[in-house]
């Protein structure tokens, strides 16, 4: 038997004790032996919550039962987590944690720590698809060429509304907050950071990178306007807050931003709350990961696949997937060296000579410009529309600063990386 502590029991803590019991039959014989979650924190036990497990407010209930195996962590934060999950594996106990934010500054740490006792975390990135054993087992053969994630449910959801609907951004925020989508502040959704963080999880596992947030380029949604959905549209491009780690050289691309994606592309067509994440291997080519990547039932699935993977195997395996001295030495791109194309949209005034000054600039800078449309606003302003070829980051970088300043141009110019 497998007794199971799980220290935090909200939505998916709740779900996680309930499909225990309710699927015990078949979760036994996956597992070889019963799975029994025998206690829960909370930090209120006055709450009610509907689950028939003993419930406590004490740590060391816990965390210093010798009968418990696995520890179960669904706290959500980083420093008391950090704690909890830190003694559990003092005390020999295994761990599963659904904790993105924990993983992304301390996942190595904890990796030296764990050892050989199991430590899982499928649930950690996008939710209830099993892209974590997916890259760590079904494609260890290949060198993994790129990852591109749509790992955000809450923003995948608000661009499917602007693009299909015509609804603008603020309208729709309303809307994904009264729908509990996206929080009061929904600056960790709409700004890229939840989804780095699960980025920056996958690419530890495929590539041994160790990079914290603060190293890698994360932009949000925030600043999609009509005018670039329009333009989407009119080239045949979908709007995503894309995660994409990509091998080039011995270097490694981290970066979370919307891209204009062409319609042609699987991962274009994933819309609303679902998250789906491409996977390019040297030997098998594209793979498709598709599904929920958030709520009670999906998240908690993918803790309960991770508890039967323990009562499985035992000892565990390298927590990301590395022998760490037999890893390749790479290293983590440079933001300024990134190369993409680019998209950007200028209000101009609407006379004789603009256009060609603002090509000038752009040609002072290295970049040379694919598409190009114009529409008028009023009698005396234009909007410009510009796709660039491939550039560097810091030259696009460069030229928007030099067409924030340029007397030509009426308001901040607005950009978006183009993921052909």
């Amino acid at each position: 038997m497998l007794k199971v502590g799980i220290i935090g029991v909200g939505t998916v803590g709740a779900s996680v004790a309930n499909i225990l019991k309710d699927n015990a039959d078949i979760i036994t014989a996956r597992a070889g032996m019963q799975i029994v979650p025998i206690i829960g924190l909370v930090n209120n036990l006055k709450k009610e919550r509907n689950v028939s497990i003993p419930l406590t407010d004490d740590f060391d209930k816990v965390l210093n039962d010798d009968s418990i195996d696995v520890i179960v962590e669904l706290m959500g934060g980083i420093e008391k987590p950090l704690e909890v999950v830190t003694q559990a594996l003092k005390n020999g106990k295994s761990v599963v944690t659904a904790n993105k934010a924990l993983l992304a500054y301390h996942r190595y740490d904890l990796q030296d720590l764990a050892g050989d006792t199991p430590f899982e975390y499928e649930a950690a990135v996008a939710g209830g698809i099993p892209i974590i054993n997916a890259l760590r087992e079904g494609l260890s053969a290949n060198h993994i060429i790129s990852i591109k994630g749509i790992m955000n449910g809450t923003s995948n959801y608000m661009l499917t509304k602007m693009i299909n609907e015509n609804v603008n951004y603020d309208v729709i925020l309303k809307e994904a907050q009264d729908l509990g989508y996206a929080e009061a502040d929904p600056t960790f959704d709409v700004g890229g950071f939840d989804a780095a963080h699960k980025l920056l999880i996958l690419g530890s596992i495929a590539y041994g990178i160790d990079a914290k947030p603060e190293d890698i380029l994360i932009e949000g949604i925030e600043n999609i306007s009509p005018a670039d959905i329009e333009f989407a549209k009119e080239f045949d491009y979908a709007i995503k807050l894309l995660a994409i780690a990509k091998k080039v050289g011995t270097e490694i691309e981290l970066r979370v931003h919307p891209v204009l994606i062409p319609n042609s592309q699987m991962i274009s067509k994933v819309d609303g709350v679902m998250n789906g994440i491409s996977v390019i291997g040297d030997k098998v080519g594209e793979t498709m990961y598709y599904g929920p990547g958030a709520g009670g039932d999906a998240t908690a699935s993918a803790v309960v696949a991770n508890l039967i993977d323990i009562a499985r195997k035992g000892k565990g395996s390298p927590m990301l997937g590395f022998e760490k001295n037999n890893v390749e030495k790479l290293t983590l791109m440079s933001k300024e060296d990134i190369k993409s194309k680019y998209y950007i949209r200028l209000e101009v005034e609407d006379k004789t000579g603009v256009l060609a000054r603002i090509s000038s600039l752009l040609e002072e800078n290295g970049i040379s410009i694919e598409k190009i449309i114009q529409k008028p606003l009023t009698n005396d302003s234009a909007n410009l529309f510009l796709a660039t070829h491939i550039c560097l980051e810091k030259n696009i970088t460069k030229v928007l600063k030099a067409l924030t300043n340029s007397k030509e141009v009426k308001t901040k110019p607005a950009m978006i990386r183009i993921e052909d």
